[in-house]
């Protein structure tokens, strides 16, 4: 495949994918014809078909770049605009790439809560309301900002002390493995990272532990359960919003944009670059590690994945303490991310009754 692209290449490559994919979604779903996959025949195959086998070389091609070296986004919001006071932090992850984040404390308290974050997202979510993330996602119906500082108020009113943190290649924390993402597989040093600074830090390390890990975040903690399950002793419970297996996200991505066939072609292009295939990235195996009370929730027609993919993770799980909940009345995956904030209390008495 040639050498690497450089960082301002690569970025280039991704704000340039996120905008094609995102027009040839938006042909997928409203039936419109974007240009770079026009059919040349009218008459010849479907609406949203590639043009011809060079068009489709090309959107997987810009598939595999932005998926295989996710764009950053910004920290748009802080604790303060919620009236927390909180502290600037940095850590290293279990193979030392320094990570960042905020430790919101919560006097009193002797629980903390380690929350992080989905793909793509930094710690205080994903302003895909702007471009170059809304033309990527709005076709799902994703095109709307989700801020994930409000979910530290309800932790922090709740009484517990959070420490929130960007996992690498992501946010303000440093780029490692060559900016690639691994779906967990390295993401899982970060989550343990983050246990290992909660217990070293002189005002947290007799704290009890509970874990706030959404969708990649969720996955990577999985996998840290796989890879390092003396770290999760001792760990009270698990709150996992929406994980999700990678080849499934990117078969249902794949058909919005009329290439249902392709997943064994995007395949062979993202282990070209990343080196790692689908099998894998499978947080369906690493659930078979899980080793705490686990409570995962998931929009039900979220059309960004299928039900019977975290419902495969949540009864391969083998502890006997664990629910499944679906969120009902929207296909948006983002929907599932704001749950927490519009109806925390299932969470909240999952963290309650665990930390009891």
């Amino acid at each position: 495949m040639g050498d690497r692209p450089n960082r301002r290449q690569m970025l280039g490559t991704s704000m340039g994918a996120a905008t094609a994919l995102g027009l040839a979604a938006t042909g997928a779903l409203t039936g419109a014809r974007p240009a770079a996959a026009a059919v040349s025949d009218p008459g010849a195959g479907a609406a949203n078909s590639p043009a011809s086998a060079a068009d489709s070389e090309a959107l997987l091609t810009q598939f595999a770049d932005a998926f295989s070296f996710t764009q950053r986004s910004p920290i748009l919001h802080t604790p303060d605009e919620h009236g927390l006071d909180y502290e600037d932090i940095t850590f290293p992850a279990r193979d030392g790439v320094p990570l960042e984040g905020w430790f919101i404390p919560a006097r009193g308290s002797d629980k903390v809560i380690i929350a992080n974050h989905p793909m793509g997202f930094s710690r205080s979510g994903l302003p895909s309301h702007l471009e170059p993330w809304r033309s990527l996602w709005a076709p799902s119906g994703n095109g709307f900002e989700v801020d994930l500082t409000p979910d530290l108020k309800i932790l922090h009113d709740a009484g517990y002390n959070v420490l929130t943190y960007d996992l690498r290649n992501l946010g303000h924390s440093g780029a490692a493995n060559g900016g690639l993402a691994s779906s967990g597989i390295y993401e899982a040093r970060d989550v343990v990272g983050s246990l290992d600074y909660v217990r070293g830090r002189r005002d947290t390390r007799r704290m009890k532990i509970g874990l706030f890990s959404r969708c990649l975040g969720c996955s990577s903690t999985f996998a840290a359960m796989a890879q390092f399950p003396e770290a999760f002793a001792g760990v009270r419970c698990l709150v996992g919003p929406q994980p999700v297996t990678a080849k499934t996200i990117l078969q249902r991505r794949l058909a919005m944009i009329g290439l249902p066939d392709e997943i064994d072609r995007l395949e062979q292009l993202i282990i070209m670059r990343t080196s790692i295939g689908f099998a894998r990235r499978s947080p369906i195996d690493w659930a078979k590690s899980v080793s705490v009370p686990t409570f995962l929730y998931q929009v039900r027609g979220d059309v960004l994945t299928l039900p019977s993919d975290v419902q495969t993770m949540f009864d391969n799980i083998p502890v006997a303490r664990k629910k499944l909940q679906w969120i009902e009345g929207t296909t948006a995956r983002w929907d599932g991310y704001l749950e927490f904030q519009r109806r925390p209390e299932p969470m909240l008495e999952w963290f309650a009754a665990h930390f009891a």
